[in-house]
């Protein structure tokens, strides 16, 4: 097989991964994909994971690519909050939660972590669309704040809290507190409630 047969069954996945080249092709000489990469053709997301490098520049693939390389997941924590405007600082990684082991992977589109939560935990998350049709996972305001406190316990007085430097009009005045209040009832953690509860304290509405 040469690549332009490859790259017109494939492109328009943006994404793909091995099993699904095989399940096509199943007699695929797997030595194409180093050689495609070398000459890059190619851009290798993780192990048994590719993309087309024509994606690096399109807005959005970075974050589509994160919930396809690992899943279950989606998009949360200071990533989701950075998206919503809620923090000032540009994120250096794609944050994402999973309920599979915490792991992380770097490539061309990207530095992606993924945190480990329960099962019972993966709620609260929305498709985004992008230009072109696709989407990617993304959590609610509400819950990408929730998946931080949970995760992330020494947000647990008001001096670490303000470190955040949650947007303070967003937090008054944009922030969902009837759904806030509804996933943190969800997580019956009374550690996560204290922690929320100095939160909106710093943030009155």
């Amino acid at each position: 097989m040469n690549y332009f047969e490859f790259r017109k069954k494939m492109f328009d996945l943006a994404c793909f991964n091995t099993h699904q080249v095989y399940a096509w092709q199943p007699d695929f000489d797997r030595n194409n994909f180093t050689r495609w990469i070398k000459k890059g053709l190619l851009v290798r997301l993780r192990q048994g994971y590719f993309a087309f490098p024509e994606y690096l520049p399109r807005p959005d693939y970075a974050q589509y690519i994160a919930n396809r390389i690992y899943r279950p997941s989606y998009i949360s924590l200071h990533a989701a909050l950075s998206f919503y405007g809620m923090i000032p600082e540009a994120v250096v990684q794609i944050t994402s939660v999973s309920p599979l082991k915490t792991a992380s992977f770097k490539n061309a589109f990207a530095e992606y972590s993924y945190k480990s939560i329960k099962s019972e935990l993966m709620f609260g998350y929305e498709p985004r669309a992008m230009a072109d049709g696709k989407t990617f996972l993304l959590a609610t305001p509400e819950k990408a704040l929730l998946d931080l406190l949970y995760l992330y316990p020494f947000y647990n007085n008001e001096s670490e809290l303000e470190q955040l430097r949650l947007d303070e009009y967003y937090m008054q005045e944009i922030l969902n507190r009837t759904r806030f209040n509804e996933y943190l009832y969800r997580f019956g953690n009374k550690a996560l409630e204290r922690r929320a509860s100095i939160l909106m304290q710093i943030y009155p509405n």
